[in-house]
């Protein structure tokens, strides 16, 4: 099993994710015709619940795996490597299956907890997937701490795909007994997919379990650690982790009972809340496909920070965190300008609602903060400075639940006040974060040098996207194409030109370079058009003319 770069990691983990986003995306307007808008505000309430179930139970472990395999190997310990992977396995079984049980027998108690009472069942049909997800975290984290992602992203993708077709498929089946059931329904392909996933991670780790060790090595690898260290090591890495993103969950099923009570309270309807709580759903799932890119980059640079910090090396350390800040910009800023721009548009093409889109314009801006709040958590994981930045994640939580409070409430307000909610959410952790990096590593990391470049193509591309739609819906209209197709139309080729456009943009201002360009596939680099290309050759040409060193853009391996 042959050891990844970052970048590749980064790429590999990135195209799982894009395909299983928009698996995810594609067949929400499918399932919301079968149960519902409404259904699909129950079906919504009870991922929260199992979401914040999940994290409590594979947010921690998973995490301890990978970074504890890959500093072992680093350090040339390769017995300890997988011994940490066998005891830490057998940890998340056990707690798998606690948390499943309790997620069954107390769904109903849960459900009344956040307002949700008809999701009761719903929570009930996705209790076994805490077990199931719970073999899949392990083996992921093992992979991932050995530095090949590729096992983690075919599995993401083999699961979305059985997801996708027996969610629509049970909740035909069930939506005849009633929306509740419907909704129960489509949760099942959640669990089908992630027991497929585990079984397919378990047969890839069979055959590549034997660790080939460098040449020359010898008996050096002695067991340095036993049983009880490594345990406490699997804790002690692990523990802080479930506390800082249980905590961010926590408060996000506290913000959600607040929210149903507030929107009720603004003069909605059960009925009426349960819809508007179902668009900020779609919001966020929307938000999900560029945080998913985002994620990865996270996955693919936490066992790559955590192995350089482990022998001490300082400027490898510096050189990543930068890297990462770097990509991180490249996806979200153009990620959340485009969906400013086309905020109507992209909601009615993928989920054919028409009072969605003012969620995506005040809320583009979250994901962002979301980005860099996801960076930081991974490079504090890495360094093993999570007990103070699980604090600062509490007076985000503290400060969500005090602004929806206030915000949700208002009649003209009403959910939109959650978008600035999750605002204040990832801003009080992330100016927080950034403090105690720098403090703690003392490395030089300026967000704004990253955050330039990226801003000015995706400007650019706003600007040409948003002129590019409005010329491409009249000329529709006037072609007699109105309506649903028109809007898709104007909407796909207006996305087409805004990727050509910011790949131009970053050409143009040095955004993205032939060092780059080297890191990734050959298949992908031929899908960048020509011109582009060019142009990012000849900056190339004039940096070795004028002597310039390329300080920013260098891929770490």
């Amino acid at each position: 099993m042959k050891k990844q770069s970052t970048t590749k990691g980064f790429a590999i983990l990135s195209a799982a994710g894009i395909i299983v986003k928009l698996l995810s995306l594609l067949y929400i307007p499918f399932l919301k015709r079968i149960i519902t808008l409404n259904g699909y505000g129950i079906y919504g309430a009870s991922y929260k619940i199992y979401v914040w179930i999940y994290v409590l139970a594979n947010s921690g472990i998973p995490v301890a795996i990978s970074k504890l395999v890959s500093e072992y190997i680093a350090l040339g310990h390769y017995r300890d490597a997988v011994k940490s992977f066998k005891i830490a396995r057998f940890i998340m079984l056990i707690l798998g299956f606690v948390m499943s049980l309790f997620m069954f027998v107390f769904a109903g108690p849960l459900s009344r907890a956040i307002g949700f009472e008809q999701s009761k069942l719903s929570i009930m049909a996705l209790a076994p997937t805490i077990f199931f997800t719970s073999i899949v975290s392990s083996y992921r984290g093992y992979f991932q701490g050995r530095g090949n992602m590729t096992p983690t992203a075919k599995s993401q993708i083999l699961e979305q795909i059985v997801n996708t077709i027996f969610t629509l498929t049970f909740a035909a089946m069930f939506m005849k007994y009633g929306v509740e059931a419907g909704s129960a329904g489509g949760t099942l392909g959640t669990s089908l997919g992630a027991f497929v996933a585990a079984i397919y991670l378990i047969i890839v780790y069979e055959k590549n379990k034997v660790i080939k060790v460098p040449k020359g090595y010898r008996e050096m690898d002695k067991s340095r650690h036993t049983n009880k260290q490594i345990l406490r090591r699997i804790l002690q890495f692990g523990l802080p982790v479930v506390i800082c993103v249980g905590l961010q969950y926590s408060g996000d099923i506290i913000d959600l009972a607040i929210v149903k009570g507030r929107l009720v309270h603004s003069g909605l309807g059960e009925v009426g809340s349960n819809e508007k709580w179902a668009l900020f759903n779609m919001y966020r799932t929307l938000l999900s496909v560029p945080i998913t890119l985002i994620s990865a980059l996270a996955a693919s640079v936490l066992p790559s920070i955590s192995g350089s910090y482990s022998l001490k090396d300082k400027k490898s350390v510096e050189d990543k965190i930068n890297y990462a800040f770097r990509f991180c910009f490249l996806v979200a800023v153009p990620s959340a300008i485009g969906l400013a721009v086309l905020n109507d548009a992209v909601f009615l093409l993928l989920f054919k609602e028409q009072q969605g889109g003012v969620l995506l314009l005040y809320g583009s801006l979250v994901l962002i903060f979301n980005a860099v709040v996801l960076i930081q958590t991974s490079i504090l994981q890495s360094i093993g400075k999570l007990y103070t930045s699980t604090l600062f994640m509490v007076f985000g939580v503290i400060g969500k639940i005090a602004t929806n409070y206030f915000l949700v409430g208002i009649p003209k307000i009403n959910i939109i006040g959650a978008i600035f909610g999750n605002m204040i959410f990832f801003i009080i952790p992330l100016v927080l974060n950034y403090i105690l990096i720098n403090r703690s590593l003392k490395v030089r990391v300026s967000l704004g040098v990253h955050f330039v470049k990226p801003l000015a193509a995706s400007t650019l591309m706003g600007i040409v996207v948003y002129g590019s739609y409005l010329g491409l819906d009249m000329i529709l209209l006037k072609a007699s194409i109105t309506g649903y197709l028109n809007n898709a139309i104007a909407t796909t080729l207006s996305i087409l030109i805004g990727i050509f456009t910011y790949l131009y943009g970053l050409a143009l201002t040095r955004g993205i370079t032939e060092k780059d360009l080297g890191e990734f596939p050959s298949k992908a680099i031929r899908l960048i058009p020509k011109p582009i290309l060019k142009k990012i050759k000849e900056n190339g040409e004039k940096q070795l003319e004028n002597g310039e060193a390329d300080k920013s853009s260098g891929a770490v391996e």
